[in-house]
């Protein structure tokens, strides 16, 4: 397909937003377990507290930034607010975040929970479902567009842990630097009169607190969280920690933390290609069997890194990761856009999908941080891929079914109630 001038330019300040803030989390993000445990000098279950902290607060924060990115539409506002907290990250783990975890722990926990909610935790699903709702304005593929953050990543992951060694000041400082450009490109990016006039994306009538209930109510609501519950919690606890188990694999920890940041430049970039090819399979299979694919990887992938005691294939089991991202993030998208209301779509995201997420890090995060410690995170990995699949096939019954390129759905579940959230009449 040729794209004409004004949506080719567009596409490329989308696709330059989300590469930037990708770089942006990467840089400081990407070793955060690290840096809470070597710099800051916390405990296992100390840092599992951190993040199931981290995951209240995320699970508050995300479904009032769905709710307002459902009521302002494609208005960019939050956005701003969101690049403006990024770029203060650096003034803030140094001066504020770091002094607090070393002094008064627990208040530090909180305020660095709420800063980073603000900023990336619910910042990073707002930004994802912006673009999403733009890919579909404009017709395109959202992997095609969400595909530069995983390049972004990549191209921060391959220098943050040679970054982290020396010190990681340059890590925020970089952060916080490529934030400003991120506000930069996003305040350029104009939506065409074109794409929000007759639109089947943004509802005319904006949502409202009765919108939220009746979604609430929604059996198929409640199906795509237990998924999400089984299998997408698995798979980001497990990973919170990950850093330090990969670590322990090499003589030393400079070693390993140098090693972790290569490999995350290649999760990274497979990602990226992923992000390719990924929406034609899902296009071609449908949703569903794109969400079960996904859990079938995972639960292979957490029960293989329990197994092993190789370095080497500790390595190539990470970058695994990153496919499981691009089916994950694709599949849901498509599976919303499917069963789901257009008034509601970006608070079914937050809520259902992201939200979910973080239930999963106040919920799994501090019971893993006990049997990482308690059985080692061998034992505990080989448990976590186990329920991942569990919860793979109850998915197989319990996810509604989807449409596919082949012009059939899936036969061997149940179909729940046929409409998705319908508008409330105001």
């Amino acid at each position: 397909m040729t794209l004409s001038s004004p949506v080719r330019t567009a596409q490329i300040k989308m696709s330059s937003f989300i590469f930037l803030y990708f770089f942006t989390w990467s840089s400081s993000f990407g070793l955060y377990a690290l840096w809470l445990s070597q710099k800051v000098g916390l405990d296992s279950i100390t840092i599992g507290s951190v993040f199931a902290i981290n995951g209240a607060f995320a699970v508050i924060l995300k479904p009032v930034y769905g709710y307002i990115m459902d009521k302002i539409g494609m208005s960019k506002w939050l956005l701003y607010f969101v690049c403006a907290i990024s770029a203060l990250m650096a003034p803030f783990f140094v001066t504020i975040y770091q002094p607090l975890l070393l002094t008064h722990t627990t208040l530090g926990i909180v305020v660095g929970a709420f800063w980073l909610s603000l900023g990336w935790y619910a910042g990073v699903a707002a930004a994802e479902s912006y673009a999403d709702r733009f890919s579909r304005l404009y017709g395109l593929e959202f992997g095609r567009i969400r595909m530069w953050g995983s390049l972004g990543w990549a191209l921060a992951a391959s220098v943050s842990g040679v970054l982290f060694n020396i010190t990681p000041l340059a890590n925020f400082l970089v952060s916080s630097g490529t934030s400003v450009l991120m506000l930069l490109v996003l305040m350029s990016l104009k939506i065409g009169d074109d794409q929000l006039r007759n639109n089947n994306v943004i509802a005319d009538n904006r949502i409202v607190f009765t919108d939220v209930i009746a979604l609430l109510k929604n059996q198929k609501f409640w199906m795509f969280s237990l998924y999400v519950a089984g299998v997408a919690w698995m798979m980001f606890v497990a990973e919170q920690q990950f850093p330090r188990y990969f670590v322990s694999f090499f003589d030393t920890k400079q070693q390993g933390n140098a090693w972790y940041g290569y490999l995350g430049t290649l999760q990274a970039g497979i990602e990226f290609v992923m992000m390719m090819f990924i929406p034609a399979v899902v296009n071609h299979f449908g949703a569903k069997k794109g969400l079960l694919l996904c859990g079938l990887v995972v639960g292979i992938r957490l029960i293989a890194s329990g197994l092993t005691s190789d370095p080497l294939m500790i390595s190539i089991i990470k970058p695994l990761y990153g496919v499981e991202i691009a089916l994950l993030l694709i599949s849901v998208f498509k599976y919303i856009a499917e069963h789901f209301h257009k008034k509601v779509n970006a608070t079914m995201y937050l809520l259902g999908y992201q939200a979910m997420i973080y239930v999963g890090s106040v919920v799994v995060a501090p019971p893993a941080g006990y049997l990482y410690a308690k059985i080692g995170f061998e034992q505990t990995y080989l448990m976590m891929g186990s329920c991942a699949l569990l919860f793979t096939l109850i998915s197989a019954f319990t996810l509604s079914p989807c449409k596919s390129a082949r012009g059939a759905t899936d036969t061997f579940s149940p179909e729940l109630k046929p409409s998705p959230v319908e508008p409330v009449k105001h």
